[in-house]
C-alpha cells in the first residue's frame, strides 16, 4: 500500500554517455530541485539504463538530497521501465534511503516506490511514496 509522499521533484539532464553496446547500456546523470517531506532540497542523480531483449529497460541508480541547512539523504534504488519512439524515458521502482540527519531519520526504515519520467529535451520528473 502506498503511504505518504516522500519527495517530488524536477529537473534537467546534466551528462549521458554509453557504457556498452552489447547490450546497449547508457550511463545517465541530472540534477533537480524539490520537495522533501514538503521542505526544499536539491538532488544529484546517476544511473545506469540497461536495454532489455524485449525493448523494457531495467535501471539502477544513486543519489543524494541536500537541503539549504547541510542535511543530506542517500538513496539507491532500481526499476524497470520503457522507452517511445519520442526518446521520452518512463520509470517505475524502488528505493531505499541512507541519512545521519536527524531529521530525516526516519528514511533509514523506509522502503519508497517511484515514478520517474525524463522527455528526450532532458527534463526529469518524479514522485516517491513511502511503501507501507
Amino acid at each position: 500500500m502506498l503511504g505518504e509522499l516522500i519527495e517530488e521533484s524536477k529537473g534537467k539532464r546534466t551528462a549521458r554517455r554509453v557504457l556498452s553496446t552489447h547490450p546497449l547500456t547508457l550511463e545517465v546523470s541530472f540534477e533537480a530541485a524539490g520537495k522533501l517531506f514538503g521542505g526544499d532540497v536539491m538532488e544529484i542523480v546517476t544511473y545506469t539504463a540497461h536495454a532489455r531483449p524485449d525493448g523494457s529497460l531495467y535501471g539502477e541508480g544513486e543519489g543524494v538530497y541536500m537541503t539549504s541547512a547541510g542535511e543530506i539523504v542517500s538513496w539507491k534504488g532500481a526499476g524497470v521501465g520503457t522507452m517511445d519512439a519520442g526518446g521520452n524515458a518512463s520509470y517505475r521502482g524502488a528505493v531505499y534511503f541512507s541519512t545521519a540527519a536527524p531529521k530525516f531519520a526516519r528514511l533509514n526504515t523506509v522502503a519508497g516506490v517511484f515514478e520517474f519520467q525524463s522527455d528526450a529535451q532532458g527534463a526529469t520528473s518524479s514522485k516517491t511514496w513511502e511503501w507501507k
